[in-house]
């Protein structure tokens, strides 16, 4: 339409939409009082008051609740960039609004227009040919409107005897065993089916891939279901299953469902294949089915745009029962949205975007084929859109010739556990993943035969996270740079679990979904073994125990939470890399758990030990008193006659007390004190324990790390520096030791001089007129005497 005809009010409805998105696009909101508007105080409480409100405050109202609150931590990007192919297709949704006020006669030939344009043009880019559709918000409900389509189809009288017809000759949906989780339940639910109409087809499981549907035994399954009088309805096959993309053998299914009557669905995002030049076989084949069900709005980047069910059926009045079709213009407005966008992409803009998700999957694919360790489970879908991959690594003391057989003496239990060790590696890796590259996409699920993987579907999020090569190329960086950590971790968890049930005082908890090297629980003096509720001082001593590991500012990261089994706290080691000194974090783990312990149980003792400290010295001082008023006599406490025997004849006594040595726990006089005007020392407190493979560590080297010597990391200019240093190190690790073995003698020998009498030489060395002449000496001493 040209500009200079255009209505004025779809004119101002686009522009108005436009500025909208602009303004809730903006990551900046304005508060009420820089709006500059205060709410009038009533009845009604919030926007309702006064005369209403504009357009721009209604917005920013939207925006505000779309954003949250600021105080709320940071999320992913609020709201997509969704671009100007998504702004025509909002636009749908309120033009569609105001078309609905057009007269009956205009209304009903615009509709009709939009949808038969619609319908054509998706019949044509998806090649399927004479088909009508029927558009809806839920993804699900299109095969329910078809399946209710194949029950009028095949009982004529279920119009008039409704479930009757049904009750004596059972109806049968036969669904894949890869399909989407929920969806028999999700059929039953809309058609008042009993469960046992749904009849779950299993994959193969000797030839083919492990996700299409077996053939042979589906049948097999037809053929018994027709011998117990029961009718084989509906099939649903896939163009690319919900999990990995597999595409069912669909040419061979219509055969079969042609054989014996029976209604064919396809549905898939394989299906957006069928708009490129070249397509599979496969795929190809969903052409010739009886419906399918696409999904536009992903593959293209389009919001708000409806599913369409693209289906075959020469009956009207059947298909307006079944609620394929109807008479009301607003139920053929859904269409609008897609009309819009189809016209403003256009045919090769349409191809360009699916042609780019399969090429970024492609892309991905080859590339993961050159990385070690990284197993693909869709080698064999050439055509699929859809990249499934997952970390695997073989066991490194197996032979080469049983890697690729199971081992046949590795018990369920030790598979299973080998099994839920990679899921957790691989749920590791996924959630890294999508950190570091948002823009992919990925998803982490979890397979029933393979474990947990890492799904990369471009079709249903490129277009809209607007991703390209260049993020392919990031992902596939990530994953090599992260690899060098999976493995290592993986070869360390067996040292780590060895060393740790050689440690006394710790004990290795089996956690298969922890994605660590391992996890590890202190046992105290006060541990229940038996019992698995948690314990309070264990996970006091957990706590401080974590709090003294992040204070050493290694490369692991740690955290506590109870056991796998049971509520005990327990500490969690996290990714380890190659370079890691398993034998030096389980000493230290042990040796710092244990200084916990007995401080804390110092902690707890220190108040009874002070208590009774307390009352001893109490009972002594009495003793005391009551000595002393025995020693000066009664007459000596009357207040006139005790001054006056006082002054004449003083008593010479010593001020006596006592003093609590809190590092011996004993109680002590006070008399040195006053004599000698001097604390003595007491008892030397214990040293701080620590662990017997403490090592001396260079400057700048990280805990828990293995020495650097003969390293090829190192320079040749600083590799020699380097293990000089760590040799001068190692030298004089012994020399303390050394020093208090001598001293030790020294004390021990029985002529030696004491350190007071070697004090006492120093200070005479002035007066004496030689070492060797011991008269000075002894007059000196005795002077001081």
């Amino acid at each position: 339409m040209v500009a200079s005809i255009a209505d004025p009010t779809l004119a101002e409805m686009g522009k108005n939409l436009k500025e909208a998105m602009k303004m809730l696009e903006d990551s900046q909101r304005r508060t009420e009082e820089e709006n500059g508007k205060k709410l009038i105080s009533g009845d009604i409480p919030g926007p309702l008051q006064g005369s209403g409100q504009d357009m721009v405050s209604i917005l920013q109202l939207v925006q505000n609740l779309m954003h949250g609150d600021e105080d709320e931590e940071p999320q992913s990007p609020r709201i997509q960039n969704i671009g100007e192919q998504g702004h025509m297709a909002l636009l749908g949704h309120s033009l569609g609004a105001y078309i609905s006020t057009l007269d009956k006669e205009k209304l009903r030939k615009l509709t009709t227009r939009i949808l038969s344009d619609t319908i054509l043009w998706l019949c044509r880019i998806f090649r399927y040919e004479n088909g009508c559709a029927y558009f809806h918000e839920e993804e699900r409900e299109g095969l329910a409107k078809i399946c209710r389509l194949a029950i009028h189809s095949r009982y004529e009288d279920f119009v008039v005897d409704g479930f009757n017809v049904l009750y004596n000759k059972k109806p049968v949906i036969y669904l894949s065993a890869a399909a989407r989780p929920g969806l028999g339940q999700y059929l039953c639910n809309q058609l008042g089916l009993p469960f046992p109409c749904l009849c779950r087809v299993p994959c193969n499981t000797m030839f083919g891939s492990q996700h299409q549907m077996d053939v042979a035994f589906l049948e097999k399954m037809i053929k018994d279901d027709i011998e117990r009088g029961r009718l084989p309805l509906l099939l649903v096959a896939n163009a690319g299953t919900a999990a990995v993309g597999h595409t069912d053998k669909i040419g061979r299914l219509k055969e079969l469902c042609e054989q014996y009557g029976i209604w064919l669905h396809v549905e898939g995002v394989n299906l957006a294949t069928l708009a490129l030049g070249y397509v599979s076989s496969s795929v190809l084949a969903a052409t010739k089915c009886d419906s399918m069900t696409m999904t536009p709005g992903p593959w293209l980047g389009l919001p708000a745009v409806p599913a369409v069910t693209l289906y075959k059926h020469d009956d009207p009045a059947l298909t307006l029962v079944a609620g394929l079709t109807s008479n009301k213009p607003a139920d053929k407005l859904r269409a609008l949205p897609l009309w819009l966008s189809l016209q403003y992409l256009g045919l090769d803009g349409i191809v360009e975007r699916i042609k780019h998700a399969c090429q970024l999957s492609q892309r991905l694919q080859e590339s993961l084929k050159k990385v070690n360790y990284i197993k693909i489970l869709v080698e064999d879908e050439l055509s699929s859109p859809v990249v499934v991959f997952r970390f695997f690594q073989e066991l490194p003391d197996s032979d080469p010739v049983f890697k690729a057989v199971p081992v046949p003496t590795m018990t369920p239990s030790a598979v299973g556990r080998e099994r839920h060790s990679c899921d957790a590696l691989n749920r590791w890796l996924g959630e890294q993943l999508k950190q570091l590259v948002p823009a992919s996409g990925l998803t982490v699920m979890d397979l029933e035969a393979e474990g947990t993987c890492v799904r990369f579907s471009p079709l249903m999020t490129a277009a809209v996270l607007g991703t390209r090569g260049e993020d392919v190329d990031q992902l596939v960086a990530c994953i090599e740079s992260k690899l060098p950590v999976l493995s290592s971790t993986l070869q360390l968890r067996e040292e780590f679990k060895q060393e740790v049930e050689a440690t006394a005082g710790l004990l290795y908890v089996d956690d298969p979904n922890w994605p660590g090297i391992g996890v590890v629980r202190y046992e105290h003096a006060n541990d229940d073994k038996s019992s698995l509720k948690s314990d309070p001082e264990g996970e006091k001593i957990h706590a401080g125990l974590l709090k003294k590991l992040n204070e050493l500012e290694s490369d692991l990261t740690f955290k506590i939470g109870p056991e796998y089994k049971s509520m005990k706290s327990c500490l969690y080691v996290g990714m380890a890399s190659e370079d890691m000194d398993v034998a030096e974090l389980v000493e230290t783990i042990a040796a710092t758990a244990r200084e916990i312990e007995e401080n804390s149980r110092l902690l707890e003792n220190m108040t009874e030990v002070v208590r009774k400290g307390i009352q001893e010295a109490q009972a002594e001082l009495q003793k005391a008193n009551e000595e002393r008023l025995l020693e000066e006599g009664v007459l000596r406490q009357i207040p006139v006659v005790g001054s006056v025997l006082n002054w004449f004849s003083p008593v010479q006594a010593l001020q006596k007390g006592r003093t609590f040595n809190l590092t011996a726990g004993s109680l002590e006089s006070t008399e040195p004190i006053y004599v000698y005007k001097a604390q003595g020392a007491g008892v030397t407190p214990p040293p701080t324990p620590s662990g017997s493979r403490t090592k001396q560590r260079l400057p700048g080297q990280k805990p828990f790390k293995r020495s650097l010597r003969g390293s090829d990391a190192l320079s040749e200019t600083s590799s020699a520096s380097h293990i000089e240093d760590l040799e001068k190190v190692e030298r004089l690790s012994g020399g303390p030791e050394q020093i208090t073995l001598e001293a030790s003698s020294t004390e021990g020998h029985p002529g030696a001089p004491s350190p007071q009498h070697a004090s006492r030489s120093e200070a005479f060395q002035k007066g004496a007129p030689h070492p060797e002449d011991d008269h000075p000496q002894v007059e000196g001493a005795e002077s001081l005497r």
